[in-house]
């Protein structure tokens, strides 16, 4: 293949400039939320239009790079930690890549480049990031079966929840342990207020606490496992499980301190409401989305489409097929369409896929299972974590036929 930079094959030598932009280019990647088999998607698309021959090994905490031939390889291990989404930095990084694989840049240049987007402050302030924490507790209330009290007090919950996130950005021991204290913090504050707001206790514990829920993790696990990431697969799987028992424990305590300070909670089924609550839910959850996973403003429409095409293309399909099955529609119709915008707008699919799959991602069904196992209720929670594998395998085959059948752009 021609290329816009010769390079010198002796050896298995090549330039310094361009190794330094694959192996700049798979730590950013990495760092703003790129699964195993994107990175390495995206990494081996570079090197090949760079002329440059590498294998690539990633997993959630370290990337392998083995540049040349087998007789005369260079092998790199960059040590990463497992990054947050940035939606943001993720299109940007994607510009440059394009950019260099067509000259426009060079890869010095390139490297450059990516170094100002990592040292760039984060999209949204801190203030914005807690207020979004709140109107997404309170969005997915809706969506779990909350009425009006429930949204409440989800909602101020999930504003709880995004202040200590503020508080962990500048103190680490506080983001260590973010997710248990949180979780800690939501039932405590729900058992104790439902003696003098009666609410459905349950529902508005989950609500407070569903941004921290690793469904999105478990399901991008299940999509390494199914193209053949076992390593990078296995590992995030475990991290997922790891993040909830972390937060059942907080649960836990949370809710027998909250039962020992103010007696047992109040709870109450939750009240029927209007539909239209629904639509504004479908409105302020890719709202919370696009501040959460730091994308551009201008992706604010197509988050808001994406989301509404998840919610009821996956009613549509949990009518017909049942409401495992019903996922599969979602995320296939949710695949499709990212695609299609992807190549549209000339943006990274991830751009427009991952808020969409968030609203179907079934972290909410692990909770409920994880919850019934500790109550003892073995049956009961065997079955529900069943459904959330099922539930998870649906998405994960959605997405993956959704690429087969889609549009898709030259650059993974």
């Amino acid at each position: 293949m021609t290329t816009p930079y010769p390079v010198e094959r002796r050896a298995g030598y090549f330039a310094p400039d361009t190794i330094n932009f694959i192996l700049n280019l798979g730590r950013a990647l990495h760092t703003y939320g790129y699964a195993a088999h994107r990175l390495e998607a995206v990494l081996g698309k570079a090197s090949l239009d760079l002329g440059v021959e590498a294998h690539f090994f990633s997993t959630p905490t370290s990337i392998m790079v083995a540049f040349g031939s087998m007789d005369s390889q260079r092998t790199f291990m960059i040590r990463v930690q497992p990054g947050e989404q940035d939606l943001g930095k993720l299109a940007e990084l994607d510009a440059i890549v394009l950019q260099v694989l067509k000259g426009d840049v060079t890869p010095a240049e390139g490297s450059s480049r990516i170094d100002m987007i990592s040292a760039a402050p984060p999209r949204y302030g801190l203030l914005l990031t807690a207020l979004a924490f709140g109107l997404t507790s309170g969005a997915a209330t809706r969506f779990l079966g909350g009425g009006l009290r429930e949204i409440i007090v989800s909602t101020g919950l999930g504003l709880v929840v995004g202040a200590l996130a503020v508080v962990g950005v500048r103190y680490a021991a506080v983001a260590r342990t973010f997710e248990t204290v949180a979780s800690f913090l939501v039932a405590f504050l729900a058992t104790v207020l439902s003696h003098s707001y009666p609410h459905s206790v349950f529902l508005a514990t989950l609500g407070g606490i569903i941004v921290l829920v690793p469904g999105f993790t478990f399901t991008v696990s299940m999509i390494e496992l199914s193209t053949r990431h076992l390593s990078s697969g296995t590992a995030r799987l475990s991290a997922a499980m790891m993040t909830f028992l972390s937060i059942l424990f907080g649960v836990a305590l949370g809710t027998a301190l909250g039962t020992t300070i103010s007696g047992a909670p109040i709870s109450i089924a939750p009240a029927s409401v209007p539909a239209w609550y629904n639509l504004v839910a479908l409105l302020v959850a890719p709202l919370g989305f696009l501040v959460l996973l730091k994308a551009e403003q201008r992706s604010a429409p197509w988050l808001v489409l994406v989301g509404v095409l998840a919610f009821y293309s996956s009613r549509l399909g949990a009518m017909l097929f049942g409401p495992e099955l019903g996922s599969f529609v979602g995320a296939l119709a949710v695949g499709v369409a990212s695609n299609l915008l992807a190549v549209m707008r000339d943006r990274p699919s991830q751009v427009y896929l991952v808020p969409g799959i968030l609203l179907l991602v079934p972290g909410s069904v692990g909770m409920r299972s994880l919850t019934a196992l500790m109550e003892r209720e073995v049956i009961s929670g065997i079955e529900t974590a069943f459904r959330m594998v099922v539930i998870a395998v649906s998405i994960v085959a959605g997405i993956l036929i959704a690429n087969v059948i889609g549009p898709r752009r030259s650059l993974p």
